[in-house]
């Protein structure tokens, strides 16, 4: 069983910037964080693969996020700008240990972390 640890939530004013970090105890071939706000359903925010292919994002993160692994430390990173009042949520680090499928599919995983919360005030 792989652990996840997130770390690097907090509260931003809008237009700031936050980067979450989430280590593996072992190996995952997907990593993707995920979210949820209160009243929401979850959303897949950005994935990426192991083996180099380009992450995918979701609509809500294309231009404003990136999604980094780091497959030596075991470590994907997203680093969060021009953030939004909207983009508040608890934000979940995801692993995978199957190869393939959809990056963005939240029954892709079947490793989570604890979550991080992210707040972003007006």
């Amino acid at each position: 069983q792989v652990q996840l640890m997130e770390s690097g939530g907090g509260s931003v004013q809008a237009g700031g910037s936050l980067k979450l970090s989430c280590v593996a105890s072992g190996y995952t071939y997907l990593m993707a964080w995920f979210r949820q706000a209160p009243g929401k359903e979850r959303e897949g925010v950005a994935g990426i693969r192991r083996n180099g292919d380009p992450p995918s994002y979701g609509d809500s993160a294309k231009g404003r996020f990136t999604i980094s692994f780091d497959t030596v430390k075991r470590t994907v990173t997203l680093d969060m700008n021009n953030l939004k009042p909207e983009d508040t949520g608890m934000y979940y680090c995801a692993g995978s240990s199957i190869s393939t499928g959809p990056l963005l599919s939240g029954r892709q995983y079947n490793y989570w972390g604890q979550g991080t919360q992210v707040t972003v005030s007006s």
